[in-house]
């Protein structure tokens, strides 16, 4: 079995991260991909993280109705800022004999190795880098594979700011996460 694993803030899930996935699927022929929410990213200290809960829901929302998509709660239940490599050691440990693919944006190049473990990472998966609007990939490291996505140019932080000044998001998330941040009154 093939899984792939797209860990991120996900604050909130959109199109962007969902055309990732889906062309990584693909391209990667993987039998499915985990999205695993951030309890609290280590690399990022953002004010504008919403609830892990929320961010799980969304997530929830915008792949449902996909049979080869799955959420994980694995760092949200740990309650401890998230390292990859202890998400990827529990998935190998529940499922020994399967082959990840850990698959990251290529905005998380130029920190990658200061990751916690980067070199035991590298050997506990195949590491793949998707390639993002605005992030340009000039090296790649020897351990790492490129994945050339198509270029939708869209992320969490202008949906929030979006969201702020009281602009529409439709079409940047799926209508059933929009209806959720409505919902619940998130990002205002």
């Amino acid at each position: 079995m093939k899984i792939g694993i797209l860990g991120g803030t996900f604050n909130p899930i959109h199109i962007g991260h969902l055309i990732l996935a889906e062309e990584a699927l693909w391209k990667l022929k993987l039998d499915t991909i985990i999205f695993v929410p951030a309890y609290a990213p280590p690399h990022k200290d953002d004010e504008a993280l919403i609830d892990a809960q929320h961010r799980y829901a969304m997530v929830c929302c915008a792949i449902e109705g996909n049979p080869r998509f799955e959420a994980s709660r694995i760092e949200i239940e740990s309650q401890q800022k998230s390292y990859s490599i202890e998400t990827l050691r529990k998935f190998k440990e529940q499922s020994p004999g399967t082959e990840f693919f850990f698959i990251t944006g290529s905005d998380s190049l130029k920190e990658l190795f200061s990751w916690k473990e980067i070199d035991e990472i590298f050997r506990l998966s195949r590491f793949i880098v998707a390639t993002r609007p605005g992030f340009p990939v000039q090296q790649v490291p020897k351990e790492v594979e490129l994945v050339v996505i198509s270029e939708i140019e869209v992320s969490s932080s202008e949906i929030r700011k979006r969201l702020k000044e009281g602009r529409s998001i439709r079409y940047l998330v799926p209508d059933v996460v929009r209806e959720y941040i409505d919902r619940n009154g998130l990002y205002t």
